[in-house]
C-alpha cells in the first residue's frame, strides 16, 4: 500500500479532530437547565402577546396588564392553536379560536361555554419561569425546580451609567458550537481586514476548567485601513492610534464574554456578552442575543455622536462572522458530519467543554415531531402536565 493510500479517508472514516468514540459536537444539543434570552423586554409592552422559541419548544411571551412578564408553551390545550395568536385580558392569556383563558401558571382559568356538568378540561400547558434584566426576557427551559437556584449572569457594565450598551440581536442560520469557536479564536482576523485592517493576533496564553475556557490575545496593528468606528470602539483617543490591546475571550458555558483593554489605559474600553440560543429541534439555527457595553469617554456627548459609526462597524464584523460560521453549518450539512481538520488546542478544549456541559439531541433529529410530547399527551387527557428537560 502506498503512502498516499495510507491517508486516504473515506466517509466511514470522518478528518475530524474528534475520536471514533466521540459525539460529533454537532449533534450535542444546549443544556436547557440555564437562563436564556428569547426577547427583547422593549418588544413586549402591557397586553402584548410576542411568539419566541428555544431549540424546537414554541413559547408564547406576554406582558400581563400590572407589567408582569409571562412564557407559556405556544399551543392551546385545546385545538393545538398558537397562544401567540391570543389576546391578553388582565394577567389571563385568551386563545384567540374559542376564547380559552390560561393563567400564567399554564393553568386553563375559563371555558367561556362549558356547561355544567361537564368534563374538567385538561389542566392546561406548561409555564416557563421568566425573568427579566439587562432589557432581556430571560425564560428557563429546563427542569423549573432548578430555576430559582440557577444565576443570571452578572454584567455591572451593563447596568453602569459610565456605559453605554448597545443591544444585538440576530438569527444566524449554524449549531451554536460554531459561534463559539468563532468569537473564541482570533487567529481568523484575516477574515476582517477590510474593517480592522491588519492584525497580529497574538495567544498571551489560556485557562480551561469544566465549564470554561478563557484566552488572552495581544491585538498589535500591522497597518492598513480600518473603518472609523474600530477606532472609536477601542478608545483609541485614550491610547493611541497604533497601541496593542490586549482581548480577553471567555466561554463560561452558555455564555461567552470578550472585553478589550488599550495595552496602554488599563481600563476597558468595552465589553462584550452573547448568548446563542438554539431555535429549532436540532440546534442549527440560533438566535443570538449580545449586550455591547462601551465606556464613556470623559468628553460629554462623544459617545453619541459616534454611536452610529460604532454601530455600523459592528454590523460588518457580526456580517463577516455570520458568513463564515453558516458557511461552515453548510459544510456539516453536505458532508453529514464534522470533517473539520483543527489544529489550535485553545478550540479542541472548547469543543470538550461544550461537548461535556451539552445535553443529548434525538437520534435521530425529529424535527417534524411535537417538541412538547409530554405535554402534548397530557391534552389528550392525562390530566398530568409533565415536565421536558430534553425534548
Amino acid at each position: 500500500m502506498t503512502e498516499e493510500a495510507n491517508v486516504t479517508r473515506g466517509p466511514e472514516q470522518l478528518p475530524g479532530d474528534h475520536a471514533a468514540d466521540e459525539v460529533d459536537l454537532r449533534r450535542v444539543g444546549i443544556d436547557p437547565d440555564f437562563w436564556y434570552p428569547v426577547a427583547r423586554s422593549a418588544r413586549l409592552p402591557r397586553g402584548k402577546v410576542l411568539a419566541a422559541s428555544f431549540a424546537g419548544r414554541r413559547i408564547a411571551l406576554y406582558r400581563g396588564a400590572e407589567g408582569t412578564a409571562y412564557a407559556l408553551e405556544d399551543r392551546c390545550a385545546h385545538r393545538q392553536v398558537p397562544l401567540s395568536l391570543g389576546v391578553v385580558e388582565g394577567e389571563t392569556l385568551r386563545c384567540c379560536y374559542h376564547a380559552w383563558a390560561y393563567r400564567g401558571n399554564g393553568r386553563v382559568s375559563r371555558i367561556p361555554y362549558l356547561p355544567k356538568g361537564a368534563d374538567r378540561p385538561p389542566r392546561g400547558v406548561r409555564s416557563y419561569p421568566v425573568r427579566e434584566r439587562y432589557g432581556l426576557v430571560f425564560v428557563f427551559p429546563g427542569d423549573p425546580a432548578l430555576a430559582e437556584a440557577a444565576p443570571l449572569p452578572v454584567l455591572p457594565e451593563a447596568e453602569s451609567p459610565r456605559h453605554r450598551t448597545m443591544m444585538f440581536e440576530r438569527t444566524v442560520r449554524c449549531h451554536y458550537s460554531f459561534l463559539h469557536e468563532n468569537l473564541l479564536d482570533m487567529n481568523h482576523q484575516f477574515l476582517h481586514r477590510g474593517v480592522l485592517g491588519r492584525i497580529r493576533p497574538e495567544l498571551l496564553g489560556y485557562e480551561t476548567g469544566p465549564a470554561s475556557v478563557e484566552a488572552r490575545y495581544l491585538f498589535v496593528p500591522s497597518g492598513g485601513r480600518k473603518d472609523r468606528g474600530a477606532g472609536l470602539l477601542s478608545g483609541e483617543g485614550r491610547g493611541g492610534a497604533d497601541t496593542p490591546d490586549v482581548v480577553t475571550i471567555r466561554t463560561e458555558y452558555p455564555y461567552q464574554t470578550l472585553r478589550d483593554v488599550p495595552e496602554s489605559s488599563g481600563s476597558a474600553a468595552f465589553s462584550l456578552w452573547a448568548a446563542y440560543v438554539p431555535e429549532d429541534p436540532d440546534q442549527r439555527v440560533s438566535r443570538v442575543f449580545g449586550l455591547l457595553s462601551i465606556a464613556k469617554p470623559a468628553l460629554p456627548g462623544a459617545l453619541h455622536l459616534a454611536w452610529p459609526l460604532i454601530r455600523r462597524f459592528t454590523e460588518r464584523v457580526f456580517a463577516q462572522d455570520r458568513m463564515a460560521v453558516e458557511a461552515e453549518q453548510r459544510a456539516w450539512d453536505e458532508q453529514g458530519g464534522d470533517w473539520n481538520q483543527e489544529v489550535f488546542p485553545l478550540i479542541l478544549d472548547v469543543r470538550k467543554v461544550l461537548r461535556a456541559n451539552g445535553a443529548p439531541l434525538p437520534n435521530p433529529p425529529h424535527s417534524h415531531a411535537c417538541p412538547q410530547a409530554d405535554t402534548c399527551a397530557d391534552a389528550r387527557g392525562t390530566g398530568v402536565q409533565g415536565d421536558t428537560r430534553h425534548p
